[in-house]
């Protein structure tokens, strides 16, 4: 996952600092060479790690931390601060037109995943109420618009296209259209090319001339490192970008591209691709990031994925039969299939503070839930509901059934079982008794024992 090489090395530069009871200025100093070396590293722009670890360097040598009864925690704040803002201080909302269509502009080179954000942009645009539309303008690329097309569809958004006719011309036939229509959203997916050139240049500049968009977002591969930093630069010496999608964090990329394009360009990234799903891209907020490189969990961006995507009605009722010793294995389906839509298990409990690190080191197989669904699916209705029913013969037939071994039937019910119990726990604490609440997750196998975590 993005960063989680400067994560380690962060992490261990501020172990070191707390160690130690009291700092000299050796001692920050040398800490934030560390971090510059970390830094480096990560693929972050030279300049860039310099002025940031000198900013630190001069705020951390202050009276305020040397006499600190925390310095090493005072100098963790004081990181977390500069890095959210290196990377824009706060969020950067998209604008929007005085008089609907907003229109956004995608452009990018070739591969970095225009069109595929074009969608997922939609998608996020439609999910809050507006009625965005597509623009098919790569009239150039082999079978770009039926990618359009076919993505769309399956995100049940409206594409505006007219085959190879001129971009610029199909650009303001899609902006009548929109507001003929009510689409109050015109995004458009623009031809990349393999490196720049001034063609293609010269081509989206007359896009802009001709309906000028209140956005032009420019979609950067984080893999690329520095080089989307350079990227960065000359498509806003062209053509006046006014934010940043950058794609492919949830990769094994270093992360130094979205540390160093805002300080470098002076332009914000609005939104991360966190994944391949339609759903898997999120706004950008620095100061969550910051907490996310510094191991300190992103709860907040956690907490908005469980609301837009777990049905809150059902979530309501599960607790309710948990609460009530009712919960069987119907209800625990239905909560594999609510985790599930959250995304990778890595990239949720990457979320979790303190987690970090520890879920980096494991190999996660998001395959265990599937798994489990096929043992409960293999179930009969009556076994779901009572599953004290289950006897030694059931066992046998139900792995059979779902292609599993008997012990994963019995790690299943275990499980099943540890919930019950961590709920009369639960419900004992409520009463004023002391209640001590921990439950293994085994993420290489079904259950607990070796690889377990306490949650």
């Amino acid at each position: 996952m993005a960063f989680s090489g400067l994560t380690e090395k962060l992490s261990n530069s501020f172990k070191k600092l707390r160690s130690k009871g009291k700092l000299t200025e050796a001692d920050v100093k040398e800490a934030m060479r560390e971090v510059r070396l970390a830094l480096l590293e990560a693929d972050v722009n030279y300049r860039v790690a310099k002025d940031f670890t000198a900013r630190v360097t001069e705020r951390a040598v202050g009276s305020d931390v040397m006499e600190s009864l925390t310095p090493a925690q005072m100098v963790i704040k004081i990181v977390n601060e500069e890095l959210t803002e290196l990377m824009g201080g706060s969020q950067s909302k998209l604008a929007s037109a005085p008089k609907p269509p907003t229109v956004i502009l995608m452009c990018g080179l070739q591969g970095a995943g225009k069109t595929t954000h074009a969608v997922k942009l939609a998608h996020m645009l439609k999910t809050q109420g507006h009625r965005p539309m597509l623009v098919a303008g790569d009239i150039y690329r082999p079978a770009a618009i039926k990618q359009l097309q076919v993505m769309a569809e399956k995100a049940q958004i409206p594409v505006f296209e007219k085959g190879t006719q001129d971009p610029v011309r199909t650009c303001e036939e899609a902006v009548r259209h929109a507001r003929d229509y009510g689409n109050d959203y015109l995004i458009i997916d623009t031809a990349g090319r393999l490196q720049i050139d001034q063609v293609l240049m010269d081509e989206l500049k007359r896009i802009c001339a001709a309906v000028p968009p209140q956005e032009v977002l420019l979609v950067v591969d984080a893999m690329t490192g520095q080089e989307a930093v350079n990227v960065a630069k000359t498509f806003d010496e062209q053509l006046s970008v006014t934010g940043v999608i950058l794609t492919k964090l949830d990769g094994d990329t270093r992360g130094g591209a979205a540390l160093s394009i805002r300080a470098v360009t002076g332009k914000p990234i609005k939104f991360s691709g966190t994944g391949e799903k339609i759903g898997d891209l999120e706004a950008f907020h620095p100061d969550r990031m910051a907490s996310r490189i510094l191991g300190m969990g992103d709860v907040l961006t956690l907490i908005e994925d469980a609301q837009a995507r777990i049905d809150e009605k059902e979530a309501r009722k599960t607790a309710e039969r948990l609460m009530q010793n009712k919960f069987d294995f119907n209800d625990m389906l239905e909560q594999f299939a609510q985790v599930k839509r959250m995304g990778p298990l890595k990239n949720v409990l990457s979320k979790l503070p303190g987690l970090g690190k520890q879920v980096e080191d494991v190999d996660i197989d998001d395959r265990i839930m599937d798994r489990m669904c096929a043992i409960i699916l293999s179930m009969t209705p009556a076994e779901r509901s009572k599953p004290e029913l289950i006897n030694a013969s059931r066992k046998r037939r139900i792995a059979a059934g779902s292609g599993m071994k008997v012990e994963d039937v019995n790690r299943l019910i275990k499980q099943y079982e540890m919930m019950q119990k961590m709920m009369k726990q639960l419900k004992g604490a409520g009463k004023g008794k002391k209640g001590k609440l921990r439950v293994p997750m085994n993420f290489n196998g079904m259950g607990g024992g070796p690889g377990s975590m306490p949650m």
